[in-house]
C-alpha cells in the first residue's frame, strides 16, 4: 500500500518533528564512490550488510524530505528516493535483518518514560518514533551499544552509529563506511544532511553526542 503524506508545520528547531539537521547545516559536497578512496575489507557479515546497506542509498536516496508519512508496520519506509538522516540508518539495519522501527516501538511500548519527551506525544507513535535521532540515541544507549566519544579517528569502526550536534543546535547521524578518502584519517561518514545519502568525511565536523557499536 502506497503511503499516504499527511502534511503539517515543520519547528525548525532542536525539538523539530524529526530533530534532524537541515539543508544549510551541510559540511560540503559528497565524494562520488569512485573518488571515494580506500575501502577496508570488512570480516563481520553483518556490520558488512550494515555498510553496504548504507553506501547503497547513495545515487538512490537524493533527497531531504522530513515530512510526516503513514507507514506499515513493521517494515514501514518513506519513498527510496527521501528521507532524513535516521532513515539511513534505519534502511541500513535492515540489510542485517534487524528493523529499528519495530525494534524502537516496542521498546518504547515497554518503557515511554525512558524516552525523550519534547513532542508532546502521550504514547509511541511507530510511524515517526524510530526516525528521530533522540529516540535512536536512547534507544542503542538502552541496549547497552554506546561506546566512548573520542577525539581519536581509529576509535570509529565500520558500522559504528555517530550523533551530533550540529551547529545551528539540531542533531544529526549517521553511519562509518569502509571507504577512507584520500588523504584522510578516519572512514567517511554515510548520512543525508540535505541532498540525500552522501558520503563524507564528516566525522568531526561537528560535535559528536552519541557512539554507538550495535555488530561485533
Amino acid at each position: 500500500m502506497r503511503a499516504r503524506t499527511i502534511i503539517f508545520i515543520l519547528t525548525v528547531s532542536a525539538t523539530a518533528s524529526l530533530a534532524a539537521c537541515r539543508p544549510d547545516a551541510r559540511a560540503g559536497g559528497g565524494v562520488a564512490l569512485r573518488d571515494a578512496g580506500t575501502a577496508t575489507p570488512i570480516k563481520s557479515p553483518a556490520v558488512k550488510l550494515v555498510v553496504d546497506g548504507a553506501i547503497g542509498q547513495i545515487g538512490d536516496t537524493v533527497a531531504y524530505d522530513p515530512s510526516y508519512v503513514k507507514l506499515s508496520y513493521p517494515g514501514g519506509d518513506v519513498p527510496a528516493d527521501r528521507g532524513v538522516c535516521a532513515d539511513v540508518a534505519v534502511r541500513a539495519f535492515r540489510k542485517a535483518g534487524v528493523d529499528l522501527q519495530k525494534e524502537v516501538h516496542e521498546d518504547m511500548k515497554r518503557k515511554f518514560a525512558a524516552y525523550p519527551q519534547i513532542w508532546n506525544a502521550r504514547r509511541p507513535d511507530s510511524n515517526i518514533d524510530h526516525r528521530r535521532v533522540p529516540n535512536l540515541m536512547t534507544y542503542f544507549k538502552r541496549l547497552k551499544r554506546n561506546v566512548p566519544i573520542t577525539k581519536s579517528s581509529k576509535d570509529y569502526l565500520p558500522g559504528d552509529v555517530v550523533a551530533w550536534e550540529l551547529d545551528n543546535g539540531l542533531v544529526h547521524i549517521g553511519i562509518v563506511s569502509n571507504v577512507m578518502e584520500t588523504g584522510a584519517s578516519s572512514y567517511s561518514i554515510v548520512h543525508n544532511i540535505g541532498s540525500g545519502a552522501q558520503l563524507e568525511d564528516v566525522l568531526f565536523s561537528w560535535k559528536i553526542i552519541g557512539h554507538y557499536r550495535y555488530f561485533n
